[in-house]
């Protein structure tokens, strides 16, 4: 179980939908939550495509950017380099209470699948899956081949949690923001993390 306290994990990659991840690690920091952060080459290449935000190379100073942009307090979040081996999500001695990938390409769900390790990202999933601590997957693609499903339905099976970027539309957005907020807000829900992003299913947003 995520203790309340815990830092929750948030790997970025290269699959479109940077902007949920974005609004995630905003709404964490307004949730007064600490944060681990990394980000695939891949993820910040496509970061720069799909929002005004390119982030520089180095993790301090992608770290100094994102503190800046969401106003997070002091060692709130951290960002660590894909190859940062003495990070804390890095051993079962200190993992995050929870991780989120988002958004996770097709490429990283296999390599956690198959307990890759290659880079930081694939290892801090790694640790979060043998320590059972939560680990949300926001998978965007589409459609799925069958290697994917086989992936997804394997992951499912060890316990991570399966959350393809499919925000509904039931509460009828009429903005983008809507419809990113939806799905943060689902995301947040599966963290335990109030939050007032999207009305819930029979009620109305006072």
């Amino acid at each position: 179980m995520e203790k309340s306290q815990d830092p929750v994990a948030v790997a970025i990659t290269g699959a479109s939908g940077s902007a949920y991840a974005l609004r995630l690690i905003e709404s964490l920091i307004a949730a007064d939550r600490d944060i681990y952060m990394m980000i695939s080459q891949a993820g910040q290449i496509v970061l720069k495509m799909e929002s005004d935000l390119e982030l520089p190379g180095q993790p301090a100073e992608m770290e100094r950017v994102l503190m800046e942009r969401f106003n997070a307090r002091a060692d709130q979040l951290r960002v660590f380099g894909r190859q940062q081996w003495m990070a804390p999500v890095a051993s079962g001695s200190n993992p995050p209470g929870a991780m989120v990938v988002c958004p996770c390409t097709t490429g990283t769900l296999s390599a956690i699948a198959c307990g890759a390790s290659n880079d930081l990202i694939e290892r801090a999933a790694d640790v979060v899956l043998k320590e059972r601590r939560k680990l949300i997957l926001v998978v965007r693609e589409t459609p799925f081949s069958e290697i994917h499903l086989e992936n997804m339905l394997k992951l499912s099976r060890m316990g991570a949690l399966i959350m393809p970027a499919n925000p509904g539309f039931y509460h009828n957005p009429t903005t983008l923001q809507e419809i990113i907020d939806f799905m943060v807000g689902r995301i947040l829900d599966q963290l335990d993390i109030d939050h007032r992003l999207m009305p819930r299913w029979g009620a109305t947003m006072s």
